[in-house]
């Protein structure tokens, strides 16, 4: 809720409170009520008497065609009789029983009361929203109110990532389950969600190509302008930027439509769908790059808020790797950008979400939430990409360096201070810990799934990377019960990986200590043959697994003569 509302809802209750205190009777008013009792049992008394009376008159209405009206006196009767029975039933407000009821509404932005003027009963109340209020930030079309079941269903207009967030998703949601009869159905809004974000003019950015939003920090909701907790809108004057996050976000969501596409035989449309992700990894790296890493945002109808934006590292950078917008060299760019980073600033780790920070923004100081703060998501996704880009050492580093901060607190967070190393909370943990897992899983593990609940993997471990010489690591998914497990075992003489999973191709690619030579590669007992390749100054093995029938189990052994 916000301020207004809670105003508004206090003050409700507090009128009510009123009305019963000073509503209740006071000693004069209950004697007043006695007497009132006793007179009602005195016209109960007379009422009998006017009974017999009505049924003499009934009598006559059989026999007479004209009946003589009521006399005055016998209608002053009947209203004294009702009048003392609405006093028995109302007391003081007996009077307020009288004339025509009204209804009237008293609101604010949470609730709704209908009161009647007769009694000041509540006839109706609605609670229109109480929990979400995000939707009071955007214009109308922007959201849709389930009253009934107290949600709202908001899009927070400065915002550009929900339609490739959404494919992501779907991506996901289909690897776990395999459902190809979902997937049919819903790619059409899929692919219709991305021709939106790189159409609508609100969204893009015709002239050079590129996704756009309002200008926050990196895919924050919020904008650095007096009422930034409040307005989330795109309206005429609205400080807009192109955002290299979106954009990485959107070729990936291009591309995992054409994968889609491609998987259901339809190699046209998958063709075009890589075709245009192409372009946007063009105009990308024409506009964002700065020969090192992606620049944090390029303002399009207002002046930079400072002069560090060409400087300015981003966290969506760690992702732009992982979604595959950079090449080998690129990602190498800015991994040791964050490397050389980590060298010189006064913050306890790398992880930034941006650096430098503004001296403000949207009312944080620098260091503050998601103006310098450290986050475990950064953490996450550069770890991978560290260990996917020949800087398994730097993953590696990393992992530990997290591993050392869920020792101490119990729990990954969703920010922490720069300078005292603490918990700022602000969002979701969740998020972080995602990231950490995915690190591990993808990048030291090295387990992908290419098709659908692990029919194909890409393997890719390193584990002797983290000085361990036996493991045992499990994945898989819940939702469908698909299970993975690998076992490694680290000698002089060799090392070894027994993988069990549904896979029936696995292209792999070992990582290989530092200081020993490869004598020959086996799987299942046989020979295969391998190619041997640099990933920067990282040694790997390359060579694919058909028809395993569950099981690899694949053995890397070392030649006598070390290099």
């Amino acid at each position: 809720m916000n301020k207004n509302s809670i105003i508004g809802t206090v003050l409700i209750c507090l009128l009510f409170m009123g009305y019963m205190y000073v509503s209740q009777p006071s000693p004069e008013q209950i004697e007043a009520q006695r007497r009132y009792n006793d007179s009602i049992q005195q016209a109960q008394r007379e009422a009998i008497v006017e009974n017999a009376a009505q049924d003499e008159l009934t009598k006559l209405k059989s026999d007479s065609a004209v009946i003589a009206p009521m006399d005055s006196a016998a209608i002053a009767a009947q209203d004294s009789i009702q009048n003392l029975r609405l006093i028995q039933t109302y007391g003081n407000l007996s009077s307020a029983t009288k004339g025509e009821e009204q209804i009237v509404t008293i609101e604010n932005d949470v609730l709704s009361l209908q009161i009647s003027t007769k009694g000041g009963q509540i006839k109706a109340a609605t609670l229109k929203q109480y929990d979400d209020y995000h939707w009071t930030f955007v214009n109308e079309p922007e959201y849709k109110l389930f009253p009934g079941d107290n949600l709202s269903a908001v899009r927070l207009e400065i915002e550009a990532d929900i339609e490739y967030i959404v494919v992501e998703g779907a991506m996901q949601y289909y690897r776990a389950s395999g459902d190809d009869r979902w997937l049919r159905r819903v790619l059409p809004a899929l692919e219709k969600g991305i021709d939106y974000l790189t159409s609508d003019p609100k969204r893009w950015d015709a002239e050079r190509g590129l996704v756009k939003r309002g200008y926050t920090i990196d895919t924050w909701d919020f904008l650095n302008i007096p009422d930034a907790g409040t307005n989330r809108k795109i309206e005429d004057g609205t400080p807009m930027a192109d955002m290299h996050g979106d954009n990485s976000g959107a070729y990936q969501a291009m591309m995992q439509l054409a994968w889609m596409n491609e998987r259901f035989g339809h190699r046209k449309k998958a063709a075009e769908w890589r075709k245009r992700a192409e372009s946007l990894r063009e105009n990308m790296f024409r506009h964002l790059w700065n020969g090192r890493f992606f620049v944090h945002q390029l303002p399009l109808n207002c002046a930079p808020i400072d002069g560090a934006e060409a400087s300015r590292l981003s966290l969506s950078n760690t992702y732009d790797m992982n979604r595959g917008v950079t090449d080998l060299g690129q990602s190498r760019s800015i991994i040791e950008e964050y490397m050389v980073r980590r060298d010189t600033t006064s913050a306890f780790a790398e992880w930034f979400s941006i650096d430098p920070p503004y001296d403000r923004f949207g009312g944080y100081k620098a260091g503050r939430y998601v103006n310098g703060g450290i986050s475990p998501f950064t953490a996450g996704e550069l770890a991978k990409a560290a260990l996917s880009n020949g800087y398994e050492s730097f993953g590696w580093d990393i992992i530990e360096r997290m591993m050392e901060m869920v020792a101490r607190d119990g729990a990954i967070y969703f920010l922490y201070s720069p300078s005292e190393r603490k918990p700022m909370g602000g969002g979701p943990s969740a998020w972080g810990a995602a990231a950490f897992i995915s690190a591990v899983d993808e990048g030291l593990a090295g387990i992908v799934d290419t098709g659908s609940k692990y029919s194909s993997i890409s393997f890719s471990p390193r584990f002797p990377v983290s000085g361990y010489r036996e493991l045992r690591y499990t994945t898989g998914y819940e939702i469908s019960g698909v299970l993975v497990d690998l076992r490694y075992v680290l000698t002089g003489n060799g090392l070894r990986y027994r993988l069990s999973s549904p896979a029936r191709h696995i292209d792999a690619h070992i990582y290989i200590p530092e200081g020993v030579k490869v004598d020959h590669v086996r799987c299942n007992q046989k020979s295969v043959s391998y190619k041997e390749v640099l990933v920067g100054d990282s040694r790997y093995v390359d060579f694919k697994v058909d028809g395993t029938s569950g099981v690899a189990d694949i053995e890397v052994v070392f030649g006598s003569d070390p290099e």
